[in-house]
């Protein structure tokens, strides 16, 4: 993976990359012929939406190819993202919250390797896009039967802090957080004993 290059892409690029994105998209997950074309049109719905929202950013991981993303935007201050949360909000997500440091990431797609070396470009991506945010915290929702996305964040170093249900609809969504740096991952210390119990490995 020497040769990988990420770059940061603004919005009018990423409707530009649509296409292989959307082929990265169904390329990232084991789904069946028939189940495809409906999965593919349902992320490029998706990424149009986002696309839309304020402060959208992308980041792409390219070798000869395109071989990842992740993509999202800031999550307000007010705290309005948290809207459903089941119980209290662990008081140090409220804080990076109110403080603006925290910022959504809506995907995180990354081509297969045999050698396991997706987990070096996942990891690489969520961290720079952060990082171009200035960002202390990624956050994310995943709907709690999609067991494939949820190992993978996992294994990338994301904590589960419990559920979201949005009124919208019937799904019952896993709320996770991604600590960027030393000091944002000791004020989640006590969240990643929590994760542990609740995600015994």
């Amino acid at each position: 993976m020497d040769a990988l290059r990420l770059r940061r892409v603004n919005r009018w690029q990423a409707q530009g990359l649509a296409g292989g994105l959307a082929d990265l998209y169904v390329d990232s997950r084991d789904m069946s012929a028939r189940d495809e074309y409906r999965s593919r049109q349902d992320f490029l719905n998706r990424l149009t939406s986002d696309i839309r929202r304020p402060g959208f950013a992308m980041e792409i991981a390219e070798t000869d190819g395109l071989v990842g993303c992740a993509f999202g935007f800031p999550v307000r201050s007010d705290g309005f993202w948290w809207l459903g949360f089941d119980g209290a909000l662990p008081p140090s997500i409220e804080q990076l919250t109110e403080s603006g440091s925290v910022f959504e990431i809506t995907d995180i797609l990354v081509s297969p390797h045999p050698q396991g070396q997706d987990h070096d470009v996942a990891c690489r991506l969520q961290e720079q896009l952060l990082t171009d945010h200035q960002a202390s915290l990624g956050a994310t929702l995943v709907n709690q039967d999609d067991h494939p996305t949820l190992a993978s964040l996992r294994s990338w170093g994301w904590l589960d802090i419990g559920e979201v249900w949005r009124p919208a609809g019937p799904t019952m969504f896993r709320a996770l957080v991604f600590p960027l740096g030393e000091r944002t991952a000791a004020r989640l210390e006590g969240l990643a004993h929590d994760a542990w119990t609740r995600w015994p490995g």
